[in-house]
């Protein structure tokens, strides 16, 4: 949109911001000549990518701290050149997918291989990064540290980014929400301040009570018009949609619901919504799993360590041993998820990726990413519809409050969402403030899997196993298991099959022009 694209002009550079922002045409005035840049833009509430050009030619890009406005390079022989698609940056260099990304998302998808993309030759920049691009030299280099707040002063600083993230997004546009748990209760209720609205309740048709429906139908809002849209059959994951999936940069993490997601997305567009916004993000940031008892670990604070792991393996009724023993050998894997193991259909081949030693600070920070940059994906299937799917949890000034808070005071087995609710939690009607649930749709999958049994079949037997990348036969078996609503690890399963129906739409998908209107040789 081009309400999107913001520009300033000032004593001896231009400068663009892309994306929702919150910053006033004054302080664009002061950016523009900063000497530190990026300092200057990095600031502001929303989800933008800040770009100057100087009267030397220089180009400076900066990207946001969350990474969810992601940012590429490809290597020409007309010199660098930079998208926030890599889709279409790959046109460039040959348009093929990247076998040794796919390996590696499909073993882990919050763990892809360092430096790639899912095409080749496609380089992302990384999150809370500055690109600059000169005469004869290309640089990148880190802009945004996380920083230590106290309490009292990082929960302003939530409050104000989410608020302003908000409020950014639909002041000057007909907008909708998402309306189920608290993450997407409290920006419709922030939205609604604003302008108009609509929020949206999904719910399984025939059910008529209960779960979220009980706290949209208790929301009174001024200015939010709630409507309910009951799940069918052809709604289930899994199911074919009526607007086949688009190619976009990298597997969507809505994959498998597309037939809901598109359904919904319809109807919001017929309210006259332009924008529609999701909680998604929430739970990363506010429900954190006890990776902080690593870090508990290395300090040795023991009574803390014990006293952590024994309520949370009591919430989740399991044995604390293995989270205790995992937290004592700095595995981070261990403590968040323990659930990880090698899916059986990948091939021996495939190496196991390569983690990083962590704090939970660093772990929050690359969970948030990974969840920021696949979300871009689902927000280009909106696209195709006509629909800015926006994800304000997932912005930079929300990231940068929310790990600025100790990692213990993070955490918490005895209060839901704790910084949410100290933070935002006055802004909602006390049913909502005291909610502690939010709506489960497991099920769901297992009944997807078993109505469109041959069609995910079909997913198990494709373009990754032709690839080397998958064993058909320990997938397929997965599957069948699945539709029969054994115990299922969806955490690896879905990416799976995200991926083949992925590959399968960039091969339908016609190619990128690209024209190049400068002279030969010219960067």
């Amino acid at each position: 949109s081009a309400h999107l694209v913001r520009t300033a002009k000032g004593r001896s550079a231009r400068m663009a911001v892309l994306g929702p922002c919150s910053a006033a045409d004054e302080e664009l005035a002061h950016a523009v000549d900063a000497p530190d840049f990026a300092r200057a833009v990095g600031d502001w509430a929303g989800s933008y990518i800040a770009v100057r050009l100087t009267e030397h030619r220089a180009v400076e890009v900066v990207t946001d701290t969350a990474g969810a406005c992601p940012l590429y390079t490809v290597t020409t022989p007309d010199g660098v050149v930079w998208a926030s698609s890599s889709r279409a940056l790959s046109a460039l260099v040959g348009g093929r997918a990247d076998d040794d990304w796919l390996a590696s998302y499909l073993w882990d998808t919050k763990a892809p291989v360092p430096g790639r993309s899912a095409w080749a030759n496609v380089t992302p920049v990384l999150a809370g990064h500055r690109l600059t691009l000169g005469a004869d030299a290309v640089r990148s280099s880190a802009w945004w540290s996380p920083v230590t707040r106290q309490p009292d002063e990082a929960l302003p600083a939530i409050r104000r980014a989410v608020t302003e993230g908000v409020r950014v997004r639909v002041r000057d546009t007909p907008s909708s929400t998402d309306l189920g748990g608290m993450d997407s209760t409290t920006l419709a209720v922030i939205a609604a301040r604003c302008r108009p609205l609509t929020g949206v309740t999904a719910h399984p048709s025939g059910i008529t009570e209960g779960g979220d429906l009980q706290y949209a139908r208790a929301l009174d809002v001024p200015g939010l018009t709630c409507i309910e849209f009951p799940l069918e059959e052809h709604h289930l994951p899994f199911s074919a949609a009526d607007t086949p999936l688009a190619a976009v940069d990298e597997p969507p993490p809505s994959n498998a619901v597309w037939a809901m997601l598109s359904a919904q997305l319809h109807i919001t567009a017929a309210t006259g919504a332009v924008r529609h916004l999701t909680g998604d993000g929430g739970d990363d940031l506010f429900l954190p799993s006890p990776r902080h008892l690593v870090d508990l670990a290395r300090s040795r604070r023991w009574l803390r360590l014990s006293a952590d792991a024994l309520a949370w393996a009591r919430l989740r009724r399991q044995n604390p041993r293995p989270l205790i023993t995992a937290a004592l050998r700095r595995d981070m894997q261990g403590v968040a998820r323990p659930w990880l193991v090698r899916p059986a259909w990948l091939p021996s081949s495939v190496p196991p990726p390569m983690w990083q030693p962590e704090d939970a600070d660093s772990a929050l920070i690359t969970s948030v990413r990974h969840a920021a940059r696949t979300a871009h994906a689902d927000a280009q299937l909106a696209d195709a519809l006509g629909v800015e799917l926006h994800n304000p949890y997932f912005d930079g000034a929300v990231l940068d409050a929310v790990v600025s808070v100790p990692a213990d005071l993070r955490f918490s087995v005895h209060r839901y969402k704790p910084l949410l609710a100290d933070s935002c939690g006055d802004l909602l009607p006390v049913l909502h403030r005291r909610r502690t649930t939010k709506g489960v749709f497991t099920a769901d999958f297992h009944r997807g899997m078993r109505a469109n049994l041959r069609r995910v079949l079909d997913l198990a037997d494709g373009r990754l196993a032709a690839r080397g990348l998958v064993d058909p036969a320990p997938l397929r078996a997965t599957v069948h298991a699945a539709a029969l609503g054994a115990e299922t690890i969806w955490a690896t399963l879905l990416p799976t099959l995200a991926a083949e129906a992925w590959l399968d739409s960039i091969e339908r998908a016609p190619a990128i022009p690209w024209q190049n209107p400068t002279p030969a040789g010219a960067r």
